[in-house]
């Protein structure tokens, strides 16, 4: 902390769109009014309570409409006695979405300059939220000198790939989003911050890392605070919680402790693992119920297809086990219930659980320490940090059930456990991830950077002149991949290394859980796209979105049971388990022998009417998938979505379900240990390069063949 012979600070907070008031924020009026108009507000009150503290403002832009509230176009408005909200002139005087205030930003920077002017000292220290802050908190710390911190919140590079993925063209999004100019604005607040604040690790490497501008030493893991007056534990005489009346219609023994998952029905929650987990252990269900509160919901019917597959799926788990008395899915909830959920499942001595794939942050986390509620989580992402910190649960694989049926089995068999991390995380929570907390830590590491020159732009020698990687290398996972441990480790460490210039992509036949445990096992880093089950899905790191729009695009005409009515029965096709199988790939073992040719196979279904494509890979697998997927489609879907150049990509595979990926103008490789000769009729097409070397090594090999890194071309000679 600073030293009681420091002087008191004053900080400039800026935070430009949205409604920002003392009170009654209006969070979810629309997008720009949400979790950031509250981040703000709290943690300039935060900062404002400490002693090393003289003023916080936080600054906005002034509103003056019929629209909205008097409140938003007053001048100035306190927040506590050291803390207030100014508001600044910036373009009409109407509210207008944060995407339509680019055009004014200049005009703003100027009214606040002309505002600080009039004010008895200059800040210490100027912090801007968000890409629309960050431009104006660069020009004004260029003027006065004044260092400057930059909160992202959310970057356009994470937010134009969740866009294109909801189906959102490249048109469409520039003209209402203007992503350009915030990815623009975001490279030039990094290249002049002399700190950013993120709220984990995880946040650095797999969003700032990817920018032009990121430089390491200026990154500042302070996660954000937690409201520990709304979430605390159980009281004494706290016993007849309203929203335990409602889960006793779903569980015979609701006295029984609560596994608790809270969260979105969402995929990559896989909140379906869990179930899996507790219906495949009697002992699990003998000792706990487990609630799952997946939002609010009327007909699962009418939802979108999304959280509607998440939730029929959930259902049907629970009749596949016969889970009837033991589990509550509740169908609604109010959002001021959930602290009350929490120390239910706490009074009850249950285990909170969050199983997602990959979980950015992870506030469910903190708000289970705050009641305290031991968690069970996932290993991936930002629980490892809360974890870490406050030693209030376990890590778990979240695709292992058995590591999860341990973890919570050990939780809730041994009492003393139990309390101990349940103390542990009353503790840290408060210590860590409390408001006042986070204020310490951002004051601690705020105080180097007082009486810093006059910021200069870093200008880093070969700066793309695109925003976006222009150049991809998208390779199978088992034949191509992986094989040779010391090759895989040198080509992983080319990616990394080139990794702000070339995008990284699996294509892959297994589904995503299993693409993700065997990435898991050979320790290779989430690629930037992933290409699974045959190219039937997509999904985009960091958070591993799932295409939706690519979905809707290959389920024309997919009639999976009338592929199986056609095919179940044939000679030499035996279906394969249930795991290999997916809502868009029909999977069969080939015994070539006695099954029916391929060509057999595509007469049949033609004959059917079934609109579909046939995969033969490795002499002994078949998959039937829609007719508008596979890998090579797939990528050049992703290609084209993310104006990649065909010829910029390196396709790279070894077996005839890669062959379409390899075909066309994308440079390719196929790996020496191809299977037997399913590609050998492509070894006369120029860009295609058969290497000396297998596996990984291969790709390498091919790296070099083609200067992949810099000139991306086809030799000469080749």
């Amino acid at each position: 902390m600073p030293t009681t012979d420091s002087p008191p600070l004053y900080l400039l907070l800026i935070s430009i769109h949205g409604l920002i008031r003392a009170t009654d924020l209006e969070l979810g009026r629309d997008a720009d009014t949400g979790g950031q108009t509250k981040y703000v507000i709290d943690l300039a009150r935060a900062l404002a309570e400490s002693p090393h503290v003289e003023q916080v403002d936080l600054v906005t832009r002034r509103i003056v409409a019929e629209d909205v509230a008097p409140d938003y176009g007053e001048p100035e408005e306190p927040l506590s006695p050291r803390a207030r909200i100014v508001r600044i002139e910036a373009g009409p005087d109407a509210y207008i979405p944060k995407e339509q205030l680019w055009d004014y930003l200049d005009i703003y920077t100027d009214n606040l300059v002309d505002w600080l002017n009039r004010q008895p000292r200059r800040p210490d220290v100027i912090h801007a939220h968000y890409a629309d802050a960050g431009y104006v908190g660069v020009r004004l710390s260029n003027i006065t000198g004044i260092p400057l911190v930059f909160t992202g919140h959310s970057l356009g590079r994470d937010k134009r790939r969740r866009l294109l993925a909801a189906g959102l063209q490249r048109e469409d999004l520039e003209h209402r989003y203007k992503m350009s100019r915030r990815i623009e604005a975001e490279e030039e607040v990094l290249a002049n911050a002399s700190m950013v604040v993120t709220s984990t690790h995880n946040e650095i490497e797999d969003q700032y890392e990817l920018y032009d501008y990121y430089d390491p030493e200026c990154m500042a893991v302070i996660p954000p605070g937690t409201d520990l007056k709304m979430f605390y534990p159980p009281q004494a005489g706290e016993h007849d919680y309203p929203f335990a009346r409602d889960l006793r219609r779903f569980l015979r023994k609701p006295e029984k402790p609560v596994i608790l998952a809270l969260s979105r029905a969402d995929e990559r929650k896989n909140i379906s693992t869990l179930l899996e987990a507790y219906g495949e252990s009697p002992k699990l269900q003998k000792i706990a119920n487990v609630v799952i509160v997946a939002g609010n919901r009327e007909d699962i019917r009418e939802m979108d297809q999304g959280p509607q597959e998440v939730l029929k799926e959930l259902l049907l788990l629970v009749d596949y086990y016969d889970l009837y008395g033991k589990v509550a899915i509740p169908k609604h909830h109010k959002p001021q219930q959930v602290p009350e959920i929490y120390r239910i499942a706490a009074s009850l001595g249950g285990v909170f659980v969050n199983p997602a794939l990959t979980e950015p942050f992870g506030l469910t986390l903190l708000e289970a320490a705050a009641t305290g509620l031991p968690v069970v989580a996932t290993e991936n992402g930002g629980p490892v940090d809360i974890i870490g910190n406050c030693q209030n649960g376990v890590l778990v694989d979240p695709l292992d059930k058995a590591d999860i049926t341990a973890a919570l089995l050990h939780l809730l068999r041994d009492a003393g456990e139990w309390q101990r991390l349940s103390d542990n995380g009353l503790r840290g929570v408060r210590q860590h991830y409390a408001w006042q907390a986070h204020a310490e830590a951002y004051l601690c590491r705020i105080r180097p950077l007082l009486g810093e020159p006059v910021p200069v732009p870093k200008k880093p020698s070969g700066r793309r002149p695109m925003l976006y990687h222009d150049r991809a290398i998208f390779t199978d996972l088992d034949q191509s991949l992986l094989g040779d441990p010391t090759a895989l480790k040198n080509f992983l460490e080319l990616v990394r290394g080139n990794r702000k210039c070339a995008s990284f992509g699996i294509a892959t036949g297994r589904r995503l859980d299993s693409a993700l445990a065997v990435m898991g096992k050979f320790n290779i880093p989430l690629p930037d796209v992933l290409l699974t089950s045959l190219g039937t899905e997509i999904y985009y790191a960091p958070q591993l979105t799932a295409d939706t729009a690519w979905g809707v695009h290959v389920d024309y005409h997919w009639n999976p049971q009338g592929v199986r009515r056609v095919l179940d029965d044939l000679p030499g096709l035996f279906p394969q388990p249930k795991g290999e199988q997916s809502r868009f790939k029909v999977s069969y073992h080939y015994d070539p022998t006695i099954a029916p040719s391929i060509e057999e196979i595509y007469a049949l279904l033609r004959h059917q009417e079934l609109a579909a494509n046939v995969v033969h890979a490795f002499g002994q697998f078949l998959d039937i998938i829609p007719v508008r997927a596979s890998k090579g489609l797939a990528l050049r879907y992703v290609a084209q979505k993310w104006e990649i150049p065909l010829e910029h990509i390196l396709a790279a595979g070894g077996s005839g379900a890669d062959e379409d990926m390899i075909r066309g103008n994308t440079l390719a490789v196929v790996v020496a240990n191809r299977h037997h000769e399913e590609l050998s009729g492509l070894v006369d097409l120029d860009r295609v390069y058969f290497a000396r070397t297998p596996y990984a090594g291969g790709i390498v090999e091919a790296i070099d063949h083609y200067d992949f890194y810099r000139s991306c071309t086809v030799p000469e000679d080749a």
